[in-house]
């Protein structure tokens, strides 16, 4: 076997290969490697893991095909020159190995083409062509630093390889033993070496069973006694378990019907309220009955309405009663009976059982309340759009669909009034199945309900003196088509516009088959072209020509993508996307909400401090408080008086709202509260509501410290010239401090200090912050206010006072 790939995964194969259950003397792995990359250490098995014990064992079995390192003189000397000039030329250090051999080979070609363009050079005057160059080198044989170089005649050149084994087991290192001259086309062994065979013999080309084991000779072995005996005990059990689940399941179709689980008894059924019949004209007999459900026509055309229910068990049940005598329960009936037991879809009304006591033989089946599809189509009081439709049409589909792939095969009598519809408006099929139970009919031929009925039924069927009574599965599709513009129109069944036929002329044309065949109207303005188009397949004249109910259901989809599954399924869907939009509307409307309570808030906070509007938001009385020591900034405008006189209104409180949008700026750097602003006088207040300690003092006086470097710098919009100079007092000490008012209530701090700091303010200076001697020791204790003291001057209403200049900050504390 020959491999070429990677050393480690040719490892991992050998690997593999020594577990496996082979007879493993029988195999021989020639693994190329043409570069002897797998021997550079001398030990191709080795990897130092766990693994190393099975692959030395392993690499018994392989030879290692290389090229053969050329030996002349030459090459070894080519090989020196070219480690030493990778060295100084490229800082390279080129190890020996066979990969030298590939630049012995370029510098040998390179003169092999040298000579031939020289040789062909001189022969030609011109520059010789490079097809004729290339001939020249080709079926030639030159002395190169790799030894005799031989070209053949494609132009290629003949190589000399080496064949490596494991001679000794012991050491298991692998040596050259073969060597194979190209040239001269001769394998020569090297001295004093002989190929090792695991075995001591070299293996068959093939293995004795074949590579796979599937050699016929090792195949055929002598069965023994064991097998033979495993073999017959298994084949008696599996003949034993098949006839015994045969004939367990036979035994219990037996019990089956031998049980009559469908039978009830009538004196279990109780008539209910419903029961009651309302007739309008001639007499109805009960043969006339098409179904237990919708509107059926008397002799005279008349309408009336039938339903008869009951009560079994305690549920409400539908009755349909038959005109028999007496039912023979025979093998055939006993198996209808059973399969109308094991039929159950959602779309087929479900079969309770059967009554077959005289005279009152009747089946009990599934009570839908919402009536038949033909009620449903004839009131007019009942509004049904296209999705509606679609969802009844595709109920029907689904049902008989299910019904043509069961036991009862085709229903025979499929009819919009055998169409009824339960609470959850899903439409099912009824009256299938237990031809046995069906009423003899005993009207005359000429009766028109006896035609009437006969309006959904097929033209081949109408054309049979004895009708199979379950009909055909061609057949219902043909009064599918019938039901489909009935659904599509509400119009009556096989309506014809212009043309007021009766039902007797409409069977006997119909069974006629004239050409054009009589058929009922299609009108493309009130359904879709496709829907005509199915209308026409389905009650063609031929019935393979009519497409299959899985193929309907198909069309149907590809039609009216929207109502896949009943009217409440879709109604419940549309509510749910409904519920979902309506909670993505309250949940904006809520963030909405919360946006504008947040900017509501704000604003609050703007006006009060934080946490009196909060006790004001809960409701709380805010009740007046004092504070031992807080610090009261004033400041108003110098010459503002002047300024207001010689501008607009509108430019004096563009000027103030400028101004004092700079400093509501500024002071939200600090633990301070702004009291208000009137008019030019702008009051800031520190060490309440929340009290700070000592801490009033110094934020202030940073504070008046920013503003006054802000007024300095600010601009007035229509006076660009003038500067604005502000006049700045503090003042620290008791205050009580409220809630004012309910409309518009405003935080008011009362008490002298309030006074005294207004004084700070008159009394001071242009661009100068003048305060006391209270908020002077106040500062005192951070030691890093630069203070100047002013001296003593007589306050209005306080007499002589010391106050002070600050004049800004230092580094130090």
């Amino acid at each position: 076997m020959f491999v070429c790939c990677l050393p480690d995964i040719f490892r991992k194969l050998m690997v593999e290969f020594r577990r496996t259950d082979l007879h493993h003397e029988q195999y021989v792995f020639f693994f190329i490697d043409v570069f002897a990359d797998s021997l550079k250490h001398g030990e191709p098995w080795a990897r130092g893991d766990e693994d190393d014990a099975i692959a030395r064992d392993a690499f018994q079995n392989v030879k290692i095909l290389t090229y053969r390192e050329p030996q002349n003189p030459e090459y070894r000397e080519f090989v020196k020159h070219l480690k030493r000039d990778a060295k100084q030329m490229f800082n390279y250090t080129i190890e020996d190995s066979l990969m030298n051999i590939i630049a012995g080979g370029f510098y040998d070609g390179l003169m092999l083409y040298t000579h031939a363009l020289n040789e062909t050079m001189s022969l030609s005057a011109g520059r010789p062509a490079g097809r004729v160059v290339t001939q020249r080198m080709w079926n030639r044989t030159f002395h190169g630093v790799t030894g005799l170089v031989h070209l053949d005649e494609n132009g290629d050149r003949e190589t000399d390889f080496a064949l490596w084994d494991m001679i000794d087991t012991n050491t298991s290192a692998f040596q050259i033993v073969l060597m194979y001259n190209s040239s001269e086309e001769q394998l020569t062994a090297k001295p004093g070496t002989t190929l090792h065979w695991r075995g001591g013999v070299c293996p068959l080309d093939v293995p004795v069973c074949g590579f796979k084991n599937d050699n016929p000779v090792c195949a055929t072995k002598t069965v023994t006694i064991h097998q033979m005996v495993f073999t017959v005990v298994f084949f008696i059990f599996t003949m034993t378990l098949t006839v015994t689940i045969f004939i367990y399941r036979r035994m219990k179709l037996e019990k089956e019907l031998v049980a009559q689980l469908w039978r009830i008894s009538w004196d279990d059924i109780q008539m209910g309220n419903l029961d009651k019949v309302m007739r309008s004209g001639s007499k109805l007999t009960l043969s006339l009955r098409g179904s237990n459900y919708g509107s059926l026509m008397t002799g005279d055309g008349n309408m009336q309405v039938f339903a008869k229910t009951g009560y079994y068990r305690g549920n409400i049940m539908a009755i349909k009663y038959s005109n028999r005598k007496r039912i023979e329960l025979n093998r055939e009936v006993l198996f209808e009976l059973k399969h109308m037991r094991d039929v159950q879809n959602e779309h087929l009304t479900r079969f309770i059982g059967a009554c077959i006591d005289p005279p009152n033989i009747c089946i009990i089946l599934e009570y839908c309340p919402r009536g038949s599809l033909q009620d449903i189509l004839e009131n007019d009081s009942i509004t049904l759009d296209w999705m509606f439709k679609y969802s009844l049409i595709n109920d029907i589909v689904k049902g008989m669909v299910f019904l043509h792939n069961s036991v009862i095969l085709s229903h025979g009598k499929l009819k919009s009034s055998n169409c009824v519809v339960d609470n959850r408006f899903v439409l099912k099929i009824t009256d299938y199945g237990l031809s046995s139970f069906r009423s003899v009919s005993d009207s005359g031929k000429d009766a028109h309900s006896y035609y009437a009925q006969r309006l959904w039924m097929a033209p081949e069927l109408l054309r049979m003196e004895a009708p199979p009574p379950q009909g055909t599965q061609k057949g219902d599709v043909y009064s599918f088509g019938i039901i489909l513009q009935e659904v599509a129109l509400r119009r009556g069944a096989f309506y014809l516009e212009g043309e007021p036929l009766s039902p007797k002329e409409i069977v006997d044309r119909v069974v006629l088959g004239e050409w054009p065949c009589l058929r009922p109207t299609i009108d493309s303005e009130i359904h879709s072209p496709e829907l005509g188009q199915l209308m026409q397949r389905c009650w063609a004249e031929e019935p393979t020509e009519r497409p299959e109910f899985n193929h309907i259901r198909v069309l149907l989809r590809k039609q009216n993508k929207e109502s896949r599954t009943n009217i409440l399924d879709n109604l419940l869907s549309r509510m749910e996307l409904y519920a979902n939009n309506l909670e993505e509307l309250v949940e904006e409307r809520t963030q909405a909400y919360h946006e504008e309570k947040h900017k509501a808030e704000n604003l609050l906070y703007q006006i009060l401090p934080h946490s009196v509007a909060e006790q004001l938001k809960r409701g709380e009385t805010v009740q007046a408080e004092a504070f031992d020591s807080v610090s009261i900034y004033f400041s108003d405008i110098v010459g503002f008086t002047a300024i207001s006189a010689e501008s607009t209104p509108l430019q004096v409180v563009t000027l103030l709202n400028d101004l004092y949008t700079c400093f509501d700026a500024i002071i939200d750097n600090f633990d301070v509260y702004k009291v208000e602003t009137i008019g030019d006088a702008y009051m800031v207040v520190s060490g309440l509501p929340v009290r700070n300690g000592n801490l009033h003092g110094r934020e202030i006086a940073r504070m008046a410290l920013a503003l006054l470097h802000a007024v300095r710098t600010f601009e007035i919009c229509h006076r660009p010239e003038q500067q604005l100079k502000l006049r700045i007092g503090v003042h620290s000490g008791p205050v009580c401090a409220g809630v004012v008012g309910l409309k518009m209530p405003r935080y008011c701090l009362f008490g002298d200090t309030v006074n005294t700091s207004s004084r700070m303010e008159s009394s001071g200076e242009a661009l100068k912050i003048h305060v006391s001697a209270a908020t002077h020791d106040v500062l005192r204790e951070f030691n890093c206010f630069q203070l100047e003291r002013r001296g003593d001057i007589d306050v209005k209403g306080k007499g002589k006072m010391t106050t002070y200049w600050l004049l800004g900050e230092s580094d130090s504390q």
